[in-house]
């Protein structure tokens, strides 16, 4: 078995034979011929895996040749091997979409380099990425037991991201040890939270960033320093699929990454609404009971964001005028577009892009949603499609050439469920999958959960005397005894939030600035 078929095209093709015989004792098997022509007749009978490319040849030229090529397979890698340093030439190569451009005279070595990269580079990079990640298996376990700071777990988390996107990218096998790994890291996050949230609400200790604190922290000191200041929220968005997208912002932005926690529960009506307030939930709900709707109340629990932003400018004795945008549709979309050179007169805009809400929801829902994003991989795929090819991306352009920064950030993430903890309680109970208040409540299993019996030191509101909060932890879920294995069954796999995770807790805030309109 060769190590591949490779097609060497060049008028001189004679001169070039120790080239070829380095190649062949490397195990490669090289046709040649020495004229286009015959080479698109080679091209059309065989399959090859890569060609080499002579620009300057008698009859069809080098470019044309390549221009047929393309032609007949589309996704041939073609090297360009050529004397000429023309960057005209070197353009319409690139253009037409070469895989490498190389200058005679050029060494075997060089020509090595370029088969492994075009030919070999999957198979490569996977064995690479595997042997690395082997070696760093260890200190991930250390790190993860060593945790003792809410710092530490966004590290722990940053770095288990970091290789669950390279193993993925290698289509590794070793993507199962990462997500036990993964499984581990959760179940020691969700005892430093249970035994440290309650005091970081009360004030006491070294606390993260929390979800109330997002316009103290971050978006007023910009305004204080006279930016014009963009704050985008995507619901539901996880630190994974945040860096899937920096790599296509970071051709227009300069990025300042960082986090935040989200509270508890990680969810919108709460998580939310207490980012656009600057208050916990209890407080909203005191403060301005107008605004704030209830678990069993039919109405939608975020349609309140635009006053709960105005109420927070208003209590900070804040000046500026604002405006808000929420993103359901395609035409919520274009209508913001239309509107941006009025609303880049405000010196501060809030927008909300529902997407990857709604599809965390649509996979619960749709079969054939559920099999396009059948795994973690997939699901930042699809984030990333939709990112590229609806108008957040023409939105984001249009905000790299303004004279502003912007803040990039979320309410909560979401985590794959595969556990189910069987709860009980009555009618009035909430039906989120991963936290329930209610009365009188009975589960499984209470090691595995964070139990508020009383929610005024989680600054939750308290419907009645006797609610209490439940959160999952990891990647577990609630379940009814009720046709329980039906729920289960329908649930499990499914992207939930509301509980305790780094996936749901640990979430991106990001600055950037359009790299046009450096300061």
């Amino acid at each position: 078995m060769t190590n591949g078929l490779l097609l060497w095209v060049d008028d001189e093709i004679e001169q070039l034979k120790g080239h070829i015989m380095f190649l062949e004792k490397k195990g490669y098997e090289i046709v040649t011929v020495s004229n286009g022509t015959d080479a698109l007749d080679l091209c059309r009978q065989r399959n090859f895996d890569l060609v080499l490319l002579d620009e300057q040849m008698p009859g069809i030229s080098g470019l044309e040749t390549l221009r047929q090529l393309k032609e007949i397979n589309p996704s041939i890698p073609v090297v360009m091997v050529t004397k000429s340093e023309e960057e005209n030439i070197m353009e319409q190569a690139i253009g037409q979409k070469i895989a490498d451009y190389l200058i005679k005279p050029v060494n075997p070595n060089q020509i090595l380099l370029t088969l492994k990269k075009n030919i070999h580079r999957r198979a490569i990079e996977t064995e690479i990425t595997q042997t690395q990640y082997q070696q760093n298996f260890q200190q991930i376990a250390m790190q993860i037991m060593d945790c003792k700071t809410w710092n530490d777990w966004v590290q722990v988390y940053k770095r288990l991201v970091h290789w669950e996107l390279e193993l993925s990218a290698a289509e590794s096998t070793m993507t199962e040890m990462l997500q036990m790994q993964k499984e581990e890291a959760n179940n020691g996050f969700a005892k430093f939270i249970k035994k440290n949230y309650l005091d970081w609400i009360a004030g006491g200790g070294e606390k993260p960033v929390l979800s109330p604190e997002i316009f103290k922290t971050k978006v007023f000191p910009m305004l204080n320093a006279g930016e014009k200041v963009f704050l985008v929220v995507l619901d539901n968005f996880r630190y994974d699929q945040w860096r899937v997208l920096s790599g296509e912002l970071s051709a227009y932005f300069d990025i300042d990454e960082d986090m935040y926690y989200s509270i508890l529960p990680t969810a919108t009506q709460y998580a939310r609404n207490a980012i656009f307030s600057g208050l916990m939930p209890n407080k909203i709900q005191e403060m301005f009971p107008d605004l704030w709707v209830n678990e069993d109340e039919e109405e939608g629990k975020n349609l309140n964001e635009e006053p709960l932003i105005r109420t927070q400018l208003e209590r900070y004795r804040r000046k500026e005028t604002f405006s808000y945008h929420k993103i359901n549709t395609q035409a919520d979309a274009d209508k913001l577009m239309q509107q941006m050179q009025q609303i880049e007169k405000h010196p501060l805009n809030v927008v909300v892009f529902n997407f990857i809400d709604m599809l965390s929801h649509a996979r619960t829902e749709s079969k054939m949603v559920r099999e396009l994003a059948n795994n973690e991989s997939a699901y930042r795929s699809i984030t990333l499609s939709w990112f590229r090819h609806s108008v957040i991306s023409d939105f984001f352009r249009q905000l790299a050439q303004m004279d502003c920064k912007v803040i990039v950030t979320t309410d909560h993430g979401s985590i794959r469920c595969t556990q189910p903890v069987k709860i009980v309680g009555d009618r009035n109970t909430n039906t989120n999958l991963r936290y329930k208040l209610g009365k009188n409540l009975s589960y499984d299993d209470d090691k595995s959960l964070l139990v508020i019996k009383d929610p005024r030191k989680a600054m939750l509101p308290q419907p009645n005397l006797s609610t209490s909060y439940v959160f999952a932890t990891g990647d577990s879920f609630f379940a009814y005894p009720n046709n329980y294995n039906y729920y289960v069954s329908y649930y499990r796999d499914t992207f939930q939030h509301g509980g305790i995770s780094m996936e749901e807790m640990i979430v991106p805030l990001i600055t950037l600035k359009g790299k046009k309109v450096r300061r």
